[in-house]
């Protein structure tokens, strides 16, 4: 991914969903076109509109959620190994109090 990726938070997509409303003539493959006529089925949905904006939602909260960096993962990795103590006064020991 580069710096200047942008991504669209579920306000925002909230915002342009009632905000406005375009129409567009789109072209299909017919695999595409199955796959719509799917979901429009399966969700109970009115038009392949609403089954397109079902599969953008989807989408987007798929790309939403941050993907984690090896060099934090690796040392997650490294804490979960490690021995646990018990810790009776967890402010006295780490100098809170």
């Amino acid at each position: 991914m580069t710096r200047n990726t942008k991504y669209i938070n579920k306000l925002d997509l909230f915002k342009l969903r009632f905000s406005r409303m375009v129409q567009a003539l789109v072209r299909l493959d017919d695999n595409t076109n199955r796959v719509l006529n799917i979901v429009k089925a399966q969700y109970d949905l009115k038009d392949k509109g609403e089954a397109i904006e079902l599969v953008v939602n989807r989408y987007i909260e798929d790309r939403d959620e941050p993907e984690l960096k090896p060099e934090f993962v690796k040392k997650i990795q490294e804490i979960q190994k490690q021995k646990s103590i018990r810790v009776d006064d967890f402010a006295k020991r780490y100098g809170l109090k």
